[in-house]
C-alpha cells in the first residue's frame, strides 16, 4: 500500500511510500486526505505523525498523470486532491507532526506548511518549482515557513532552502540526522500525546481559529490562477519540457534502472 496508517500508544502514524519520488496521483492525494482525517476523528489518537519512506518526503503531484490527460479532468483532480490533503492536515482534529527528509517540493510544502510541528533531517530541502511547471500554488503554505520576501524570491526563482535555514526562521522545530528522524518526530508526538486529549483537541481548534490567514481560502485563490494557466498552452508546454527532460535523464542513467527526477513518477 502506498499510504499506510497505524496507531500505537495514542500516536497515529501515516507513511507515504510511492516510489520513486513520492509524487502522488489524484487518487493518492484524496487517499492521504481521508487517512489523516480518519485518524484525527479516532478518539484513541491524540496526535498524528506524517512521514515518508524513500528518497524524499514528497515531490508533489504526478506530472505525467496530468500530462497524459487530453482534457482538464486530471488538473481539476490534482487541484481538488491537493486542496483536500492540505486541508486534512490543517483541520485534523489533533496536532500533526511532519517528519521531512530529502526533498520537500510542491505538494510537500503544502503538507509540511499546514502541519503543527515540523521535524526535519539535515539533508532536507524545501522548495516550490511550480513556476517552472507552468503552475502556481502553495505560496500560502511556504509563507508559513519563511518570511514574505524570502517566499517571493523562492517562488519566482524556484530555489530551495535547507532544514537548517528553516530552523533559523523558527518554522522547523528540530533538525536531526536522517537515521534519527522518526525517533525525533515520535519524541515530540509522545510529549503531545501525554497531555489530556480533550485539552489538546481544543487547543488545535483554538490555534486554527486565531490564525491570521485563512489558509484554505488563500490556497484556493492561488489554484484559480493555476487553472487559468492550464487553459492556455503555457502549462502544457512547460510540463512537456519537464517530462522530456526527465525521460532523457532516465535514459542516460540506463532505462528502468535509473531514477526519476523529483516532481514526476514513472
Amino acid at each position: 500500500m502506498p499510504i499506510t496508517k497505524s496507531v500505537d500508544e495514542h500516536i497515529g502514524e501515516v507513511v507515504i511510500d510511492v516510489p520513486p519520488v513520492n509524487a502522488l496521483t489524484v487518487a493518492g492525494w484524496f487517499e492521504l486526505a481521508e487517512t489523516i482525517t480518519t485518524l484525527g476523528r479516532n478518539a484513541d489518537v491524540h496526535v498524528v505523525v506524517l512521514r515518508a519512506e524513500g528518497r524524499g518526503f514528497n515531490a508533489g503531484v504526478d506530472v505525467k498523470e496530468i500530462q497524459a490527460d487530453t482534457g482538464n479532468e486530471a488538473i481539476i483532480g490534482a487541484n481538488r486532491g491537493c486542496f483536500a490533503a492540505f486541508k486534512a492536515v490543517y483541520e485534523c482534529e489533533v496536532p500533526v507532526v511532519c517528519a521531512v527528509h530529502g526533498y520537500c517540493l510542491g505538494g510537500g510544502i503544502g503538507l509540511a506548511g499546514n502541519a503543527d510541528v515540523i521535524v526535519a533531517s539535515d539533508d532536507a530541502t524545501f522548495g516550490l518549482p511550480e513556476v517552472e511547471r507552468g503552475a502556481l500554488g502553495a505560496a500560502t503554505h511556504l509563507s508559513r515557513l519563511v518570511p514574505q520576501h524570502v517566499m517571493r524570491a523562492m517562488f519566482y526563482t524556484g530555489e530551495t532552502v535547507t532544514a537548517a535555514q528553516l530552523h533559523h526562521f523558527g518554522s522547523v522545530w528540530r533538525v536531526v540526522s536522517k537515521d534519527q528522524l522518526r525517533d525525533a518526530a515520535f519524541d515530540v508526538a509522545r510529549s503531545i500525546a501525554s497531555k489530556h486529549p480533550r485539552v489538546i483537541r481544543a487547543a488545535k481548534e483554538a490555534l486554527n481559529g486565531i490564525d491570521p490567514v485563512d489558509v484554505n481560502r488563500s490556497y484556493r485563490y492561488e489554484q484559480g490562477f493555476t487553472f487559468e494557466l492550464n487553459l492556455t498552452n503555457v502549462s502544457d508546454e512547460l510540463r512537456q519540457e519537464f517530462v522530456g527532460r526527465t525521460s532523457d535523464a532516465r535514459a542516460e542513467r540506463g532505462g528502468s534502472g535509473g531514477r526519476s527526477a523529483p516532481g514526476t513518477k514513472d
